[in-house]
């Protein structure tokens, strides 16, 4: 069995999947801003799980983690960059801040993350990371397009990182999920930036109200979203990307579609550029 390394484990899909890596005989480093809420998420106290305080921003406090995790369970097989949050509103509308502080989590966490563990991987030539993007790291939407824009710099991230790797015997997979029943949407995992530009009310409006109302109804199920992620571990040849959810898969072929017929439709205006 081996060992996982899960940041924002206290609750969501990281909770989640930290519980099926358990319940198969994994061990897991939880790790989160808040110690005590991953130790609440998990009152049956399994066996296997150590709760270390780790907040993505913070350097020091990820390669604490790493450190022990290492000193209890001697190795570290699978790296789970799972911390981040959401960001509604139009391009305009959000505020410088709210764009870095969203970046400094969600891009830059990942960084950090990295940074604390691939040693450890590298060390071992062996070892599994999985950053969870979204499906909107490959097709955003109006209204959600920075938040789409952090996991777009994931995407890129990762496919650098998996060319960089596989040669050391390190796999990378980007996971990619649609619309699953967690927390993201009820506030503890989104921010929102006020509506202040009326001229947007047509394009990003209806994705406000859209997301506001599909808190509870989400399609997918967050637990088979966890059983799918640990099997990805096991496979022989793991994706690069792994979609999950019937609406992850209509968004990425709809983005395919589109992106091939209009590379058809401009292909000899791309190929008149080239020296001759």
């Amino acid at each position: 069995m081996g060992v996982w390394f899960v940041t924002g484990a206290a609750r969501g899909l990281g909770a989640a999947v930290t519980r099926e890596a358990l319940g198969r005989g994994h061990r897991v480093v939880a790790t989160a801003r808040d110690v005590a809420a991953v130790v609440r998420a998990y009152p049956e106290r399994p066996a296997g799980l150590l709760a270390v305080r780790a907040d993505v921003t913070d350097a020091g406090e990820l390669a604490g983690a790493v450190e022990a995790g290492v000193a209890e369970f001697g190795r570290i097989d699978v790296v789970v960059c799972n911390a981040g949050y959401g960001l509604v509103g139009a391009v305009e509308e959000t505020s410088d801040k709210a764009v870095r502080e969203l970046f400094d989590v969600n891009v830059f966490g990942v960084l950090n993350t990295l940074r604390a563990t691939l040693p450890t991987l590298r060390a071992q030539r062996s070892g599994h990371v999985l950053n969870i993007g979204s499906v909107g790291g490959f097709a955003t939407a109006p209204a959600v397009g920075l938040y789409g824009a952090s996991k777009f710099a994931v995407e890129g991230i990762s496919e650098a990182l998996h060319a960089e790797l596989a040669p050391l015997g390190i796999r990378v997979t980007i996971v990619e999920p649609g619309g699953f029943r967690t927390d993201f949407l009820n506030g503890s995992s989104i921010r929102i930036e006020p509506a202040s530009i009326g001229d947007y009310a047509v394009g990003a409006g209806p994705v406000r109200e859209a997301l506001a109302q599909v808190d509870g109804r989400q399609p997918g199920d967050p637990v088979k979203a966890a059983r799918a992620i640990v099997d990805v571990t096991e496979a022989a040849e793991p994706p690069l990307r792994l979609q999950l959810g019937a609406d992850a898969v209509e968004r990425v072929e709809a983005k395919l579609d589109l992106v091939r017929r209009e590379l058809d439709q401009w292909r000899q205006v791309a190929l008149s550029t080239d020296l001759v």
